[in-house]
């Protein structure tokens, strides 16, 4: 009898070798056929961490290597899962092995729909990654679709609405997208390896010997408390010490006004970028379709900026050959409310010496929330992380921690005035008076009023 397209399996498993996980397990056909769809081997050129790579020079791995060990964190989730709680074990709270398929399908292509430099992209063209996402998935013509309508008809609407968190079986939704899930903890333990930073490490082995399903979705049993403080740490301490460095939001900062001063020059002058960017230009004429950015990635564009440096636009030469060349904005902390009048001062100091302060500074903020318990009148609320007592009673993470109880609820982050590094390290005779008060403002990495 022949088997159907959604249960062949690969007649010896298919072994990705990785630095995290040791071991990626393929063993169905159709999710080596989803790695080797056109759309998903993209990944390979969008890096994971975008800017963060201009500070921590060896995170420069791929959104393709995530996206597999998203994939092999919740292939493992779904073995214990069938292993020691299934449905036929457990009919109320157990675990339904047919949604293996759905949920190992929709780990792998969670981030498909990301784009070059991907939040920072996003944020000028007014693009959405998850919006992407679920396109790719659910588009005829995309290899990806034609892979997973193969199972089944409508199977690519249900995956995509696994990342929509629109499908019913919550279990499967939290997986892929909670506050403790397969994504958070691949990016985590991926991004630590590859920054060569411990912040990131957690005990990985015993979450997953805690994790259980439960009829409303995930959670983890109250011995395995400590592994999830660990973990919801580690996460607290990526954000300040990683995502957040200054240096890779400086870059951030010279990456989004090159893309903007990009786009302002283009009305002026759109045959310079017919002739130098023309994948772009689509993005640039906000005519973009899904083919378009699906031909962008961070060697296209940094294909451009290496064409812009020739630009006799002084501004658009200067700031691709910035980034380029990592040329970071300097920064300093600012408190909302009480340093806006000497930012104002700053900025008049800063034009004197000739910079458009609209191009050439820039405040930015970055704030993350570590954990958050469930407020059903929150604007964006999230799914808290439960602990299951011996009886199968479920208590709110944060009531049981005291650990977690400091950080929930409460963001955590700063902001920073950036500006050219030149105001600290110019030494021209003609504006040494200004680069001095400039300074004065300027005193252990915080803002204060010169004397």
């Amino acid at each position: 009898m022949e088997i159907s397209y959604k249960h062949q399996l690969l007649p010896i498993e298919k072994v990705f070798k990785d630095p995290v996980h040791n071991d990626i397990q393929v063993q169905h056909q159709v999710i080596l056929d989803l790695i080797n769809a056109k759309e998903f081997q993209r990944l390979r050129r969008i890096k994971q961490l975008g800017t963060a790579s201009f500070t921590f020079h060896g995170g420069e791995h791929s959104r393709f290597s995530h996206s597999l060990g998203v994939y092999e964190i919740t292939r493992q989730i779904c073995d214990i899962f069938e292993r020691n709680f299934s449905i036929e074990k457990d009919p109320i709270d157990g675990w339904n092995d047919e949604e293996r398929l759905v949920a190992l399908c929709a780990a792998l292509l969670h981030d498909v729909g990301h784009g070059p430099y991907s939040h920072t992209f996003e944020a000028i063209f007014s693009t959405n990654h998850e919006q992407f996402t679920v396109d790719i998935i659910t588009s005829p013509f995309t290899e990806i679709y034609q892979i997973l309508n193969k199972v089944e008809d409508g199977f690519p609407q249900k995956v995509a609405s696994v990342i929509t968190k629109q499908y019913p079986n919550q279990q499967v939704v939290q997986m892929i997208s909670s506050q403790i899930d397969a994504d958070r903890m691949d990016y985590l333990l991926r991004d630590a390896y590859f920054t060569g930073t411990q912040y990131g490490t957690f005990d990985l082995t015993r979450i997953l010997r805690v994790i259980r399903p439960y009829n409303k979705g995930i959670c983890f049993t109250t011995n395995g408390m400590h592994a999830v403080e660990d973990y919801i740490v580690s996460r607290y301490q990526m954000y300040m010490q990683v995502y957040f460095h200054p240096v890779s939001r400086g870059m951030e900062v010279i990456l989004d006004h090159l893309l903007k001063y990009a786009e302002q020059l283009f009305k002026e002058s759109p045959d310079f970028f017919e002739r130098t960017s023309p994948l772009l230009v689509p993005f640039l004429e906000k005519s973009e379709t899904l083919s378009d950015y699906l031909k962008l990635d961070d060697h296209v564009l940094n294909s451009y900026f290496m064409m812009w440096c020739d630009h006799p636009d002084e501004t658009l030469s200067d700031l691709s050959k910035r980034f380029l060349n990592r040329k970071p904005l300097k920064s300093v902390k600012f408190v909302t409310g009480k340093d806006e009048p000497l930012i104002e001062d700053m900025k008049q100091l800063i034009e004197k010496i000739g910079y458009d302060t609209a191009i050439y500074t820039a405040i930015n903020t970055s704030f993350d929330l570590p954990y958050d318990f469930y407020r059903p009148n929150a604007v964006s609320s999230r799914t808290q992380i439960e602990l299951m007592e011996y009886d199968g009673t479920l208590i709110e993470l944060s009531k049981q921690s005291s650990l977690v109880r400091a950080l929930a609820g409460e963001i955590h982050g700063d902001e920073r005035f950036y500006f050219p590094k030149e105001m600290l390290t110019q030494s021209d005779n003609l504006f040494n008076d200004i680069y001095r008060m400039f300074q004065c403002y300027i005193h252990n990495g915080k803002i204060t009023k010169p004397n």
